[in-house]
């Protein structure tokens, strides 16, 4: 079966004066035009396109990238808005539709929105939505505890970043846990910290716990060293001094000197942290 919104992998079938056809192995068939014929092809060859609808509603494949495919979410630019609503670039020739039911709020041309790629069951196009909400659900979860999981940052609250999680999801990433610049529709990886009795989830974008200790202490010996051996930071820093320098928590950080003190990497002063050198050290 040929995938709308989807790549597809083809058999070329035979060249005509329009383009290349294309077909699968339950007999259906499709045209790539002729300006997106590779130089060389051999009849038989597999090939690999997207496939949509033209302007013509005339299912239709492409050897362009896609910026977003069917269930998933991208970031995307408003190009035009008229009286039926918004149109998105999505990398196709034809724009990605949005309909004002399916907009959050009322999109403006050449601003940026987080939209979902459905079919519309109604009229078999496929159609965006910047109503996320109503593509996740929290009611039966698929992820545990301490789980490693995909994440896209979908908003901007007061309490911090929410998430898609594994595009099935809702979770929150609070904001002083967040040690790096996120921007919207930006794509991650995060550890499930913990799931609350209403099924909601508080997402971490660093390893927890013992997890943490190590790769916290090898980025302090890692900076230390970039630092030729100290760095004024101690028990007493303030949070926001050891962030900046380190990109952690001061509860991390403190883990983390702790470990590197007792394994003789380090001494801690009243005023900073310093590299313990050794003989075999260049």
């Amino acid at each position: 079966m040929i995938h709308l919104g989807r790549k597809n992998t083809l058999k070329i079938l035979r060249h005509t004066s329009v383009g290349l056809f294309l077909g699968d192995e339950d007999g259906h068939d499709i045209l790539l035009p002729n300006k997106y014929v590779p130089a060389t092809y051999e009849i038989g060859d597999d090939i690999n396109v997207f496939c949509y609808l033209d302007h013509d509603e005339r299912p239709i494949a492409t050897t362009l990238e896609p910026k977003i495919m069917l269930d998933d979410f991208a970031v995307l630019k408003v190009v035009e808005v008229n009286e039926i609503g918004a149109f998105l670039d999505w990398g196709m020739e034809k724009h990605l539709f949005v309909p004002y039911r399916e907009q959050a709020r009322k999109m403006e041309e050449g601003k940026w929105y987080l939209v979902y790629l459905y079919m519309d069951e109604r009229t078999g196009r496929l159609t965006a939505s910047s109503k996320t909400d109503q593509f996740l659900s929290n009611e039966s979860l698929s992820v545990k505890r301490f789980e490693h999981v995909d994440l896209i940052v979908s908003r901007f609250t007061e309490l911090g970043a929410e998430v898609i999680i594994n595009n099935q999801h809702k979770g929150l990433v609070y904001k002083d846990e967040i040690f790096q610049e996120l921007k919207l529709g930006q794509r991650l990886t995060g550890v499930i910290k913990k799931i609350r009795e209403d099924n909601k989830i508080d997402v971490s974008l660093q390893e927890l716990g013992y997890r943490n200790l190590e790769p916290a202490a090898k980025h302090i010996l890692d900076v230390l060293n970039d630092a030729e051996g100290y760095l004024p930071l101690h028990d007493k820093s303030e949070p926001d001094e050891i962030r900046d320098l380190l990109g952690m928590s001061k509860k991390s950080f403190k883990k983390a000197i702790g470990v590197l003190y007792k394994q003789r990497e380090i001494e801690i002063t009243d005023k900073g942290i310093r590299r313990i050198k050794r003989i075999n050290d260049r």
